[in-house]
């Protein structure tokens, strides 16, 4: 009796330390899901700093996105409510749709701005650029770690045994922090039709043409040899020829061979002959010279 009572009391006792050590976990978990929260928050936070300057200094140079600069200062105004009714907690589903909202918005302003080049050559709309796309990263960055946690914790709240701790201390599902928006999930367009270059293909008015492309040596084929001028490469099945001379013809068989005709040579050119003197006379072949009668 007393060995079964022991017994009792040690189950008893290791439920309750397993128990406790999962009742910590929960609280550990969630604790580490609200720090990951606080960080995000910040980025979330200097972003809503950031967005009046950059509606300022796109108003001053694209008055003809007064309908996009409006739509990001109410959805802007909107998720900062939000974050003010919740108190800087663990984000709810509406917050995570309305600063998803607010960062389409954003990316969406970013992009009708590429139309005006006054505007993006100055120096404070550059520096607001850049601050902006810092804060994104780190939104991102934040947002990672804490989707992380969140998964870690879900996990234990719905696994078997831990979720009995769960329920009987009512801890709940996180919420993720997720991007819904279809341009963010998309893949980028890649195409290769530009590479290639048409011959055939209409320009445009003041339009320049593509360089030709250069023609690339085809591997499966053989390399061609140069051949020389009255050189014909044998067929299958024929003996190589030597190539002719242009004045040599090959013998018929049966008859002797005739050495190659000379060409006619040119005729050479007289030594110049020296000026005669008056009354002289040159002497024929075999008749002595005379002297020259003054």
């Amino acid at each position: 009796m007393e060995f079964i009572l022991i017994l009792l009391l040690v189950v008893v006792i290791a439920v309750g330390v397993w128990g406790l050590t999962a009742y910590n976990g929960f609280i550990k978990e969630r604790n580490l899901i609200q720090e990951s929260w606080r960080q995000v928050d910040v980025e979330l936070n200097r972003r809503y700093e950031l967005i009046p300057n950059l509606v300022e200094t796109v108003r001053g140079y694209a008055a003809h996105e007064r309908n996009t600069l409006e739509g990001v200062v109410r959805l802007r105004a909107q998720a900062q409510q939000i974050a003010a009714h919740e108190g800087g907690a663990a984000p709810s589903a509406a917050r995570a749709e309305a600063e998803e909202q607010l960062s389409s918005a954003v990316r969406g302003l970013m992009v009708s701005v590429e139309a005006y080049p006054e505007l993006k050559s100055n120096q404070n709309f550059l520096e607001l650029q850049r601050a902006l796309a810092e804060t994104e990263d780190r939104i991102a960055a934040g947002r990672r770690y804490f989707n992380a946690n969140v998964r870690n914790y879900n996990t234990r709240t719905e696994s078997v045994p831990t979720n009995l701790i769960a329920n009987a201390f009512h801890f709940e599902k996180a919420t993720y922090f997720e991007v819904n928006d279809p341009d963010v999930r998309r893949a980028p367009d890649v195409s290769f039709g530009g590479i290639a270059y048409r011959g055939d293909e209409p320009q445009q008015p003041g339009q320049i043409p593509p360089a030709a492309a250069p023609q690339l040596p085809n591997p499966q084929q053989a390399p061609q040899i140069p051949q020389q001028q009255g050189y014909q490469p044998p067929s299958y099945g024929q003996v190589p020829q030597v190539p002719q001379e242009q004045t040599y013809q090959p013998p018929t068989y049966g008859q002797p061979a005739q050495a190659p005709q000379q060409q006619p040579q040119e005729p050479q050119q007289q030594p110049p002959q020296a000026p005669q003197q008056q009354g002289y006379q040159p002497p024929s072949y075999g008749q002595p010279p005379q002297a020259p009668q003054q």
